[in-house]
């Protein structure tokens, strides 16, 4: 069995439509490249080297902490009233 790449696409065209503009296929190299501007280069999304110039904040600590507390006061406090 044949890759399918390796397959000349014309040979599964009816030969009557065989020189049809509308029957050319472009090669993958071709394909991919026609959306991509040229000299495409990504950047990275996570450069490396070093941290950030300003620590990050974490925020919400205490609020968690105050949450968690509550919830455990609540059930104790539920265990205590319905014995």
């Amino acid at each position: 069995m044949a890759i399918p790449h390796d397959v000349d696409p014309r040979d599964e065209v009816d030969p009557r439509a065989a020189e049809d503009p509308r029957n050319v296929y472009p090669s993958d190299d071709q394909f991919y490249q026609a959306d991509r501007p040229p000299g495409h280069v990504l950047p990275e999304d996570r450069p490396r080297g070093g941290s950030p110039a300003v620590p990050l904040r974490h925020r919400g600590t205490w609020a968690t902490v105050a949450l968690v507390a509550c919830i455990i006061v609540v059930i104790i406090a539920g265990i205590a009233l319905f014995p």
